[in-house]
């Protein structure tokens, strides 16, 4: 009878699923709630970004499964109120239909556990004369969907059945720079302020956006005082090369590049350049370090800070940054080592 007991009770459990089969998405949130989706900015062409879908368990997948994807605008809304409470300037805005398309589901065959659902992105805009404004942050919030006539289950957990997407497009030059030589003077005062880090944002493929002075992406006033920085081409000797510096805010910011004297005496404006050096890692041989550094000068009005007096500030200095590429790693987005 213990024989017939002990014989009846055991079984085949490797063959029985231990962990239904959930539908989610790979989509690692940060610490703001959001996954950041790095692409190259091509004007005018499509970039596409492939979001993993996976089926969790411990056994193979028996059938041929339709993953069914919408826009989640709500989930967008919610954690915007939750963040940012009534300070609108500073929500994450929904990316718009121009910049993006994407099919409604996904398939995933039988014996298969992944699935991608293809994000095909023209950060240009329409025929790339209406490039992507980065001084907004911009999701594609997504959900999977669930009903009793699919032929799946969804993970129920927030952060695997929904992906907020952080388009953020990169060219050559935009990243973190380290803003320590970066001097800020405020007119009158001779001791100089600095920033720790200021960020380069892409505008089109040749040319990066920062913020004037000591302002940062959570200014509410952000856009009035965007420093355009294009790279040319034209060498000032074998290693510089010109930047054109310019601003879409004349009237509110009052630019003008800074002046000085040149070799004769003569009252110039200073040629704004930079500078790019790549080596290899000299212990790590598959590790490329491209050294990138901006030397601008430039003066500026801060209208908004203190409304009917202007503050006057003048800038002069470098920025720089490091930017860590592993080249055995085949997709150029995933090897740049990103912050």
């Amino acid at each position: 009878m213990i024989t017939a007991i002990c014989c009846t009770s055991c079984n085949n459990e490797w063959e029985d699923e231990q962990f239904v089969q959930l539908a989610s998405f790979k989509a690692v949130p940060n610490s703001d709630g959001v996954t950041s989706v790095y692409v190259r900015y091509k004007p005018g062409g499509v970039v596409t970004y492939n979001l993993p879908i996976l089926l969790s368990g411990s056994t193979a997948n028996t059938q041929d499964r339709t993953i069914h994807v919408a826009l989640d605008k709500d989930t967008l809304n919610t954690l915007n109120e939750e963040r940012y409470g009534q300070r609108d300037k500073l929500y994450y805005q929904l990316l718009e239909s121009q910049y993006y398309t994407t099919p409604e589901s996904v398939e995933i065959p039988a014996g298969e556990s992944i699935g991608v659902l293809p994000i095909d992105l023209t950060l240009g805009g329409a025929e790339g004369g209406n490039p992507i404004d980065m001084s907004d942050k911009w999701i594609l919030p997504l959900s999977i969907m669930d009903d009793p006539s699919y032929n799946y289950q969804v993970n129920p957990r927030k952060h695997y059945r929904k992906a907020l997407l952080n388009i953020t497009p990169f060219n050559d030059y935009s990243g973190t720079y380290s803003g320590s030589n970066y001097l800020i003077y405020l007119d009158g005062q001779s001791a100089a302020f600095t920033k720790t880090q200021c960020k380069a944002y892409v505008h089109d493929d040749k040319t990066i956006f920062i913020y004037m002075g000591l302002r940062d992406g959570e200014y509410l006033d952000r856009k009035d005082y965007k420093l355009f920085i294009e790279f040319t081409d034209e060498e000032i000797n074998p290693v510089k090369k010109k930047l054109r510096l310019y601003t879409d805010r004349q009237d509110q910011n009052k630019f003008e590049i800074s002046k000085g004297k040149n070799d004769y005496g003569e009252t110039v404006e200073l040629q704004a350049y930079y500078m790019v050096d790549t080596e290899k890692d000299a212990a790590k041989p598959y590790l490329e370090h491209t050294y990138i550094t901006l030397y601008l000068a430039y003066e500026f009005e801060d209208s908004t800070l203190s409304p009917g007096n202007p503050l006057k500030y003048k800038v002069e200095g470098t920025l720089s940054m490091q930017r860590d590429l592993n080249t055995l790693i085949p997709d150029e987005d995933q090897q740049i080592q990103w912050d």
